[in-house]
């Protein structure tokens, strides 16, 4: 199980559960701990146990563990930092357990009943356990007559689509599942932001999509009255919009509500059609990736990007956003001159998915084929060819088995740009910076060092864009500076990052001021 620069180590905690956040939390924690070089706490299910494996920790490392036992994996470069991040990772695990003690400790419920008798006016139970129990979870939840978000992932489609069924018939919601994003009545849950109260109810099958055009309208002044998360899968045919319509209806019959705005990654076109017929009476804005072309029903607007859909929900609201563009271009033209001729393709490293499908349109659109590892044309997935323009999803799955997500812990991202970002054809860095709870406490600081590596010397551009609300805890306008501070070029929105970086690449300037 070893190597002489690169030791394993294994510690199992038996009969303990951990959700996936705080398996993310233990994860993190190990692997910054000094001399480590991979790190994983994953419960020792089926999928668990293959996720070390393919890692290279053996089935006699876990030895009989089973689904509910919790397993803490390290490769280091010794005996004592395998151990001392063991150690970190297990007081990390149960920090917030140890905290609790006596009589607190003892009535934490350990049912959904259990929970709803301790508190009779909760409306929303969220279901965050190994995919394998969540759809029960859930049925459990709607059995006491609770919305559910359902943040894990790993459900079936049939389990899904029996659960959202089932929603439909109790007049509740299913969020998800792996629905990472939403706000009801002001409260922020999952990968939410700060975000202020307003008058623009947001129904997403994308994750950080709703995260993006609500921090958005926080920024501009106008608020959300609810963020909806339905989950990624919900406007597809197998599922139908289930969710996504019955969140349409009780936005339109919300008296704080005044716009209702959509957003969506690649949907089918059918069920995105038959979801904008559902719309009433109160206005509303679609932006569905993909699919601008689409003709929608009457009162209803299609937007092709994410910052087109919320610029326009604000100007529904009565509003006035700011100029998306203001000062690129000029920006941009004094940068040129620093590129070398033979930079000229993009390269995008995202945590958001959404936000990576809508620069795949952007791009494609004005500098020709993007290739990635979630693409928005299938046949267009990597490795790309010699010279082509590459924008990666790095939230997918291939590159978070065993790992934390990049919004909580970069370190994976880091290690890619090291190896990857100074191709000598490319001419833009693209990436995004993802604030709000449950994202790390300073990407920007731990970012920084590498893309400050990637500019010098006559290295690429680096192109950034912050997700986030003023009022986030990272703090949006220092994450923004630190980043200004090395140089990098920062945007007003997700997608004028895109179209900085195509007019860089391009030597275009004018592309920053597009709205194609």
């Amino acid at each position: 199980m070893s190597t002489h620069d690169n030791l394993a180590r294994v510690r199992v905690v038996r009969d303990t559960y951990l959700d996936s956040l705080r398996l993310l939390v233990a994860t993190s924690v190990m692997a910054e701990q000094g001399g480590v070089t991979w790190a994983g706490a994953v419960m020792a299910t089926p999928s668990g146990r293959e996720n070390l494996e393919a890692e290279g920790f053996g089935a006699e490392s876990v030895g009989q563990a089973g689904a509910n036992d919790l397993v803490l994996a390290v490769r280091a470069g010794d005996e004592a930092a395998a151990e001392a991040a063991l150690a970190a990772g297990e007081q990390a695990a149960f920090e917030d357990a140890r905290a609790e003690s006596g009589e607190a400790a003892a009535a934490a419920p350990r049912t959904v009943s259990g929970a709803v008798a301790q508190m009779p006016d909760a409306s929303v139970a969220i279901v965050s356990v190994p995919g394998g129990y969540a759809a029960l979870e859930a049925h459990h939840a709607l059995s006491q007559g609770l919305h559910v978000l359902l943040f894990s992932d790993n459900v079936s489609l049939d389990e899904e689509a029996e659960l959202k069924k089932r929603g439909n018939e109790l007049g509740l919601l299913v969020m998800g599942p792996g629905a990472g994003t939403a706000v009801i009545s002001g409260t922020g849950l999952g990968f939410a932001n700060a975000v202020r109260r307003g008058p623009v109810g947001v129904v997403a099958a994308a994750g950080t999509g709703a995260q993006e055009v609500s921090a958005l309208l926080d920024r501009w002044g106008v608020g959300v009255s609810h963020v909806i998360g339905v989950g990624g899968r919900d406007l597809s045919e197998a599922i139908g919009g289930r969710m996504a319509k019955a969140a349409v209806r009780a936005l339109d019959e919300d008296p704080e509500t005044e716009v209702i705005l959509l957003v969506s990654k690649p949907p089918s076109e059918a069920v995105a059609h038959s979801v904008l017929e559902e719309c009433g009476s109160t206005p509303a804005v679609a932006a569905f990736l993909g699919l601008s072309e689409m003709e929608p029903p009457s009162g209803v607007r299609m937007a092709r990007t994410l910052e087109e859909g919320a610029l326009t929900a604000a100007r529904l609201a009565g509003k006035t956003p700011p100029a998306t563009s203001e000062g690129l271009r000029a920006q941009v033209e004094e940068r040129l001159g620093a590129l070398g001729d033979e930079r000229r393709t993009v390269r995008g490293y995202y945590s958001g998915g959404t936000l990576c499908y809508e620069a795949q349109v952007i791009i494609n659109e004005l500098l020709g084929e993007v290739y990635s590892n979630e693409p928005l044309l299938p046949g267009n997935t990597v490795p790309a060819p010699p010279g082509a323009n590459v924008l990666l999803d790095l939230g997918a799955e291939e590159y978070t088995v065993g790992r934390p997500h990049p919004m909580i812990d970069p370190g994976n991202r880091i290690q890619i740009l090291r190896q990857e970002a100074r191709d000598p054809e490319v001419a833009v860095v693209l990436l995004d910076v993802v604030l709000g709870y449950g994202s790390h406490e300073d990407p920007a600081g731990q970012l920084a060092p590498v893309l400050g590596e990637i500019m010098a010397d006559g290295g690429p551009q680096v192109v950034a864009y912050v997700l986030g609300s003023d009022t986030d805890p990272q703090g949006y306008a220092r994450q923004r500076a630190t980043l200004e501070g090395i140089g990098c070029l920062v945007t007003e929105t997700a997608a004028r990052a895109a179209y900085t970086a195509a007019a860089i690449a391009s030597r275009r300037p004018e592309l920053t001021e597009s709205h194609r």
